[in-house]
């Protein structure tokens, strides 16, 4: 009876920890930890079977396996994130962060701070809504967007439309560019 009990415990014990639900801070700290490393599968573990990302006017709903596309598509630029704070807000987290990554640096805004929304369902997030950026130069930003864009779009008409194509493929595109606007003299 002793052992039973013992077992019974032991077991409940193990189970009952493998199953704890991370608490909404644990959540986002883990998508950034995820996205940041390299870890697809730990960051399908802590978004909906449909998750939605939106930014400005850009509404872009995703399942698991479009999502994966978008994560190949950030991984390409080495990113860095640092969680500066989280802040329960209702049924919300709100997540001040720090990007770091190739493209923004090219964009002359590296690191890239800003404040995003996170919204939950069963304990997973389910859509990401970029609030405003903070101190970020804007016109920077479009004037090398705009430098880049152009110079491929006279001088290697190949890769034209790499700033829209949100694949790995775009990526990769994207880094060539850059690697080609810097080394144009």
């Amino acid at each position: 009876m002793k052992h039973t009990f013992l077992i019974l415990f032991v077991t409940g014990l193990l189970f009952g920890c493998g199953n704890k639900e991370l608490s909404r801070k644990e959540t986002v700290t883990t998508y950034y930890k995820a996205f940041g490393s390299g870890d697809f599968e730990k960051l399908k573990t802590v978004i909906h079977d449909s998750i939605t990302l939106i930014s400005g006017d850009f509404v872009m709903p995703f399942d698991k396996d479009s999502f994966n596309e978008f994560y190949k598509w950030d991984s390409i630029f080495k990113p860095s994130y640092e969680i500066l704070e989280l802040v329960e807000d209702n049924n919300h987290l709100i997540a001040t962060i720090s990007q770091k990554n190739i493209r923004n640096a090219f964009l002359k805004n590296n690191q890239l701070k800003l404040n995003v929304k996170f919204s939950f369902a069963s304990g997973k997030i389910t859509k990401l809504e970029e609030l405003d950026y903070i101190g970020v130069n804007w016109k920077n930003w479009n004037q090398q967007k705009d430098s880049l864009v152009n110079y491929i779009k006279t001088n290697h008409p190949e890769l034209d439309g790499f700033v829209n194509d949100m694949t790995m493929t775009g990526a990769q595109n994207y880094l060539k560019a850059i690697e080609l606007y810097e080394g144009r003299e």
